[in-house]
């Protein structure tokens, strides 16, 4: 026995149907879209990492024929030098763009490099740097403002022929009166988001690679 659909005899059931079907059609091309641009994505990044890869299979080539090559195959540890900055410098380039696409990443590594790095030397002396609300009076009310605790970082400086640590402290401040508000100084800019140098051991970095012809890895 042989069942026959049948026939839409109300317009509106019709017409209902024919949007239901219109709406399933851009569900169904918004997602294919959705899924080529993760691909495209994917495929971006493997070609970037197999590049990254490549330079790196070709540097360890260079690297076994120094230590184990013949003495006129040896490579100027100069050159092996510049290869790494280079290669360095593309890393950062690219986890640059990936932060930029994605600030989460940017947070993440901020993170595990304040928990990783562990403290600055305890021998170095402190320099501390007190930076104060400009206004003391309590928002709410105006009353005076008392100190319930504060916020310290450290940064790592240089003075010639000398290493300090510049400790910056930002105390909080609260009303006893009202108990409606806390005021703190906002954090000093820093050159490096997140970093330890200053502006100071930056610049002394960048003269003496440049200008004494240091270079990093004797730096380091």
């Amino acid at each position: 026995m042989t069942l026959a659909m049948a026939p839409f005899t109300d317009l509106d059931a019709l017409r209902a149907a024919f949007v239901a079907q219109q709406a399933a059609l851009t569900a169904e091309r918004a997602e294919l879209s959705r899924i080529s641009g993760e691909l495209a994505a994917e495929r971006a990044e493997k070609e970037r990492v197999s590049e990254q890869n490549d330079r790196l299979r070709h540097l360890i080539r260079q690297l076994q024929r120094m230590q184990f090559g013949k003495r006129s195959e040896t490579i100027d540890p100069g050159q092996f030098t510049l290869a790494l900055v280079e290669l360095e410098q593309a890393v950062a380039s690219a986890e640059a763009e990936q932060e930029k696409r994605e600030p989460a990443v940017k947070r993440e590594r901020i993170e595990r490099q304040s928990q990783g790095r562990g403290s600055l030397p305890a021998h170095l002396p402190r320099s501390e740097v007190l930076v104060e609300p400009e206004d003391m009076a309590c928002p709410c009310c105006g009353g005076a403002m008392h100190v319930i605790g504060e916020d310290r970082s450290e940064r790592l400086d240089v003075i010639p022929a000398q290493y300090q640590v510049i400790v910056t402290r930002r105390p909080k401040y609260a009303c006893r009166s009202c108990a409606g508000a806390v005021v703190q100084a906002p954090a000093p800019p820093r050159l490096i988001e997140g970093g330890l140098p200053t502006e100071q051991l930056v610049a002394d970095v960048v003269v003496r690679k440049y200008a004494d012809h240091c270079p990093l890895y004797w730096q380091a």
